[in-house]
């Protein structure tokens, strides 16, 4: 094809609205990639540069990485995390998706009043349920334990209504027919039903397991000891620790937004799928 052919072709159109959309979300994109991008770069330098605000470090060092990993507990705080998110996201995933099952597809008198008055518990601030998961988690001696930390999010009302919204939609032959074959109710939804919703189950899982992994007010009042503090917990008192250490609070940052950042990469689409669909179904 010649230089003048390539000339006589028409030219695309770009719409002058599209300009104006890319160019404010490369700029928000920007504003909100540069932080994280100055934290890894903070998390690189010695404790004198910390105060340079160039992004690539003039003499970049894994030295904070080492001594973070090896002579704190952080890998303790870690470990801690890890735990309670993965506990409480398949308490979820598994709770949440029963309830969900069972206010979808079975009717039964004050099925009606039941959604309501889970959805209602989504109206009450989580500052206002502090006092009251404390005396209960004083009364039973789970102050100071995992299953102080876990038991408040071991089931919620957003992830029984996302399920409840998705398994309306499978259809009840499906059922019908599993129940002529002989299944039993429990069978019926675990092999019929949740393969069928499995978009709902991953973002759940991911809403589930992010929220538990920065989850920082109710642990901070529930724990005393240092060896059962979570990750954003661990930071603060690793920041007091530490002096104000500003390369190390960041190297810890970095090394604690790594799982989520692989989570997100990973599993995006699963966000993205189940959040468009959850908003479909009516």
């Amino acid at each position: 094809m010649t230089a003048a052919t390539l000339a006589a072709l028409p030219m695309p159109r770009i719409r002058p609205g599209r300009i104006v959309t890319w160019t404010v979300l490369f700029i928000g994109g920007v504003l909100m990639v540069t932080p994280l991008l100055f934290m890894f770069s903070t998390s690189l330098k010695t404790a004198g540069q910390v105060y340079d605000l160039r992004l690539i470090p003039e003499a970049p060092t894994l030295a904070n990485y080492v001594q973070v990993l090896t002579e704190g507990r952080f890998p303790r705080w870690f470990l801690n995390s890890t735990l309670v998110a993965v506990a409480v996201t398949l308490s979820n995933v598994f709770f949440d998706s029963l309830v969900g099952y069972t206010l979808a597809k079975f009717r039964f008198r004050g099925r009606q009043f039941v959604f309501i008055a889970i959805l209602s518990t989504l109206m009450i601030p989580t500052e206002m349920l502090v006092i009251p998961w404390y005396l209960m988690s004083a009364n039973f001696g789970w102050l100071d334990t995992y299953w102080g930390i876990m038991f408040p999010g071991m089931m919620t009302a957003f992830g029984t209504f996302l399920m409840k919204q998705f398994f309306e939609t499978v259809p009840d032959d499906f059922i019908e027919a599993a129940r002529i074959d002989g299944l039993n109710e429990f069978a019926i939804w675990w092999r019929v039903a949740m393969p069928l919703v499995t978009p709902a189950l991953s973002a759940l899982a991911i809403f589930t397991f992010l929220g538990n992994w920065t989850a920082f007010f109710w642990p901070l009042i529930v724990t005393t000891s240092s060896e059962l503090y979570t990750l954003p917990i661990g930071l603060t008192s690793f920041a007091v620790e530490q002096a104000i250490q500003w390369e190390m609070i960041m190297t810890g940052a970095a090394l604690a937004t790594i799982p989520t950042l692989l989570v997100f990469l990973v599993l995006q689409r699963y966000i993205v799928r189940g959040v468009m669909l959850a908003g479909l179904k009516g």
